[in-house]
């Protein structure tokens, strides 16, 4: 994670005019157009543009600058500098720590919705005063933000890495082999499982490279390198349309450059000068 990035969690702190502000409205996140890049506004700007909202939350600080959380409950009504977009399409627009911080933001507030109500006794949950939390009045269960792990392997053959089409990709791209870690799971377990599911290959020397937030909608992703060990490329045909070996000269369409399949992707290019 960038350095000048600090994921914080304070209850009692609350906002100030020029402290980011990341506005979430039917899903879209609100930014800013600054000459040529676009921006996170601050308070300043959801005051002037009268957006109203019930919560927020706060999520750390962009070097001094601290950031908040909030879901719109008003229409906005934009001028031309101000724009709606849906967060996947910002991350090759946002710098990498704006991107992260709204990640988080996003995370948060589905979080927020979907925790309404106690899952143990039925009724509705408070914020917990002292920690990034909910609590039921009624029975006491508390309830933190949710964060799903899931793996993400570049699979490499001598020159060659597997890449695969999932029938959810656009573009007629080609990606990482991912997946969920059931319960109960460990990681190189979990890498091993889901290669053998989707492709039904066997991989060896499973090496650990780093981990990244993905907020779509609240997973982590846990980067591995493999080795083929054995078998033949089998597609499960359901998640899996196609899938093929490649050398780092001849890639199809492939993620973009904010994603960690693409760092892995870039990763095993270098290796392989």
């Amino acid at each position: 994670m960038n350095n000048n990035l600090k994921i914080l969690s304070d209850t009692s702190k609350k906002s100030k005019s020029n402290d980011l502000c990341c506005v979430f409205s039917n899903g879209k996140l609100l930014v800013k157009k600054d000459g040529t890049t676009l921006v996170i506004p601050t308070f300043d700007n959801i005051k002037f543009l009268n957006i109203e909202y019930e919560t927020e939350f706060f999520l750390g600080k962009i070097g001094e600058k601290s950031c908040f959380a909030i879901e719109s409950t008003s229409e906005l009504n934009l001028p031309i500098n101000f724009n709606l977009m849906d967060l996947y399409d910002l991350g090759s627009l946002l710098d990498e720590q704006s991107f992260l911080i709204s990640g988080r933001a996003s995370q948060i507030l589905n979080w927020d919705k979907t925790h309404r109500f106690c899952g143990k006794c039925g009724s509705k949950t408070e914020n917990k005063k002292d920690e990034m939390a909910k609590i039921c009045p009624n029975c006491n269960h508390i309830m933190y933000p949710v964060i799903c792990p899931a793996i993400i392997v570049a699979v490499t053959k001598d020159d060659k890495i597997l890449l695969a089409h999932n029938n959810g990709f656009k573009d007629n791209m080609y990606g990482l082999i991912a997946g969920f870690v059931e319960a109960g799971e460990d990681l190189n377990s979990a890498v091993k499982r889901e290669i053998f599911e989707e492709i039904g290959i066997k991989v060896k020397n499973i090496e650990y490279y780093r981990s990244s937030p993905w907020p779509f909608p609240n997973s982590l992703m846990i980067g591995f390198f493999a080795e083929y060990e054995s078998g033949q490329i089998k597609v499960d045909g359901s998640e899996i349309k196609q899938a093929d070996w490649f050398t780092k000269d001849n890639f199809p369409n492939i993620p973009k450059k904010f994603t960690i399949a693409r760092s892995l992707i870039n990763e095993f290019s270098k290796r392989n000068q």
